[in-house]
């Protein structure tokens, strides 16, 4: 019975060259089957990173747009505060103003820029003020002020000039000088050797107490000035005063402040 067994289960080349084959193709197509799971997880990992890839670039796209958002805004808002805060000062505060003439060398020149204050100052004895000429005062025979028709005049415009008196101090002007309360006036801002005479103005009632509310004026080029001695200016009522020179900043290499441009030797 063994015998014939083991012939029943001897296989023919054949039988064994296509078991081998068989068992080939099953090998390879398991194969391919792992490769293609293989392939298809590696796709599918492939697409994990590449969503994850694109919400964190998205992610960043709306970090940065937002940021570069809120950084626009605040150089526009800071831009707009800048702008309403210069604005206010030259509103309010500041004014540039150019000068016209001669009259004030050689402290200030012809087409001299300065910047004046118009709020907060108390005007005295050596400010440089910018005077809206539109009305001119006189005393009578009381020593009180009135006003002086100027219809007409030359002068009926915005003139700059240094306080000379200020209300309730005397002034006087003979001999070729200015006095104040009595004294002779230290000027060491006035064109050198120029004299200080009276004009058209007051009709000789020298010396006389500055109202109320008033200020005597003069140029520093006192020989070429139209000033508090001219009849069309007259005194300067407080309401006249447009504002105090502070600085003056063109030409640019004459810039200085001129809080005490009183202590200033004339040139």
């Amino acid at each position: 019975m063994d015998e014939e067994k083991d012939i029943i289960n001897e296989e023919t080349p054949e039988e064994a060259s296509e078991n081998i084959a068989e068992e080939i193709t099953e090998q390879a197509e398991a194969a391919a089957e792992d490769a293609e799971d293989a392939a298809g997880a590696v796709e599918e990992e492939a697409e994990k990173i590449a969503e994850k890839v694109s919400e964190k670039k998205e992610s960043t796209e709306k970090t940065f747009g937002r940021k570069l958002l809120d950084d626009t805004i605040d150089i526009v808002e800071s831009t707009l505060v800048t702008i309403f805060i210069i604005g206010m000062i030259f509103t309010y505060l500041l004014h540039p103003v150019s000068v016209v003439g001669g009259s004030m060398n050689p402290t200030l020149k012809d087409s001299d820029k300065i910047m004046m204050s118009t709020v907060f100052f108390n005007l005295k004895y050596g400010d440089i003020i910018v005077v809206d000429n539109d009305k001119a005062y006189d005393i009578d025979e009381n020593g009180d002020p009135v006003a002086v028709n100027i219809d007409g005049n030359r002068l009926k415009e915005c003139i700059i000039k240094r306080v000379i008196a200020t209300p309730g101090q005397e002034i006087d002007i003979r001999d070729g000088k200015a006095y104040v309360d009595g004294k002779e006036l230290d000027e060491p801002y006035v064109m050198k050797d120029a004299r200080t005479d009276p004009l058209t103005g007051f009709n000789g009632k020298y010396p006389f107490k500055v109202p109320d509310g008033y200020y005597f004026v003069m140029g520093d080029n006192r020989e070429a000035s139209s000033d508090s001695r001219d009849a069309g200016v007259g005194l300067i009522k407080k309401s006249q005063v447009y504002g105090k020179a502070i600085l003056r900043y063109q030409p640019f290499d004459k810039f200085k402040f001129l809080f005490n441009s009183k202590n200033e030797s004339a040139n």
